[in-house]
């Protein structure tokens, strides 16, 4: 379904046009959302035709209410199974009560979308899968895709795109808008979101990674963007691959148990333990316990340095504008 489709079928249980377009938006992207979001979206003031239809949305139990702290405003979470079937999405993630920080999140991710109207998003796995394989088809596997593999004992599920976070494409068709939310302050979930998206990243002609940083983490913007240099900017030498190459077999062998011989190995492998410590390389090394020999050698590919001297990949760091803390004493969450 198209965006103007799910809105039309929301439209017909009683809503209007622009009512019918925002809730669509709120179901893909967030579920819960707030009277000033509404108001962003319409272009208007909170007044009493906002008011009637965020109380429709409780009475006809569409959605529910939860008081934020001190009486400052309401956060609603949107829920109602009909809603989610007409978008055909009736088993969404967002139908499901949150715990609060990721409710908060959610609303911060909700801002980010409605501020770009110049921008087509991607909410949903399906819809970046069909895009994306549609797109580059010719030029990447769908393995290179952004993915997880999860093992169980019932076999192995693989889900693509696990971040679930908006991607856009800008107006121009070409340039796609990858956004990450920090929520930590430091970038430990950072490096590996930048690996998972490597692969695509090489395949596009044009992107932008969006860096969204709320006020309350805003010292950490300087963290997140040397960590984007070193994993995307910073491709690394021949020799320092062969070595780190070394190091990664030494090591693994070594926390497998084989024996150890006293040599001049022992020597090495402690310089290059010491040389490997930073945080690229751990999660580097992570991601070549997965994929072999494969993981070093993209860290060696010039393509995504030379895209960022180009212009055509990007780094830009948002400051969210609205305060989200005055939201942690809710009693309980959407």
């Amino acid at each position: 379904m198209t965006f103007a489709d799910r809105a039309a079928a929301v439209e017909k249980l009683g809503f209007t046009e622009r009512q019918s377009r925002f809730l669509v938006t709120v179901m893909l992207h967030s579920g819960v959302c707030m009277l000033r979001q509404y108001c962003a979206f319409a272009g208007i003031v909170c007044g009493q035709n906002v008011r009637d239809f965020f109380g429709r949305l409780v009475s006809r139990r569409f959605a529910t209410a939860y008081r934020c702290a001190h009486g400052r405003g309401r956060l609603f979470h949107v829920h109602h199974r009909g809603l989610y079937d007409a978008i055909g999405e009736p088993d969404n993630r967002f139908r499901r009560p949150t715990p609060l920080p990721r409710a908060v999140e959610r609303l911060m991710l909700l801002d980010a979308v409605l501020a770009a109207n110049n921008v087509t998003w991607l909410a949903t796995e399906r819809e970046k899968l069909a895009h994306f394989t549609l797109l580059l088809h010719r030029r990447l596997d769908r393995d290179e895709l952004p993915h997880l593999l999860f093992e169980s004992p019932s076999g192995k599920t693989v889900r693509y795109f696990p971040d679930k976070l908006p991607i856009g494409l800008h107006s121009d068709g070409l340039t796609h808008l990858f956004t990450y939310l920090v929520n930590r302050s430091t970038p430990v979930d950072f490096r590996p979101f930048l690996r998972r998206h490597a692969d695509l990243l090489r395949a596009l002609p044009g992107w932008t990674v969006r860096l969204l940083v709320p006020a309350h983490l805003t010292k950490a913007a300087k963290l997140y963007e040397s960590a984007w240099r070193e994993e995307l900017a910073s491709p690394l030498r021949l020799s320092t691959a062969e070595e780190l190459r070394w190091y990664f077999e030494e090591r693994r062998r070594r926390e497998e148990g084989a024996p150890t011989i006293k040599s001049e190995n022992d020597a090495r492998f402690v310089r290059a333990r010491e040389a490997f410590a930073a945080p690229r390389y751990r999660v580097l090394y992570r991601s070549w316990i997965q994929r072999g020999p494969a993981a070093i050698a993209d860290v060696g590919s010039p393509v995504l340095a030379d895209a960022i001297s180009r212009g055509t990949g990007q780094l830009e760091t948002v400051f969210l504008s609205h305060r989200y803390l005055h939201l942690a004493p809710l009693v309980t969450t959407a």
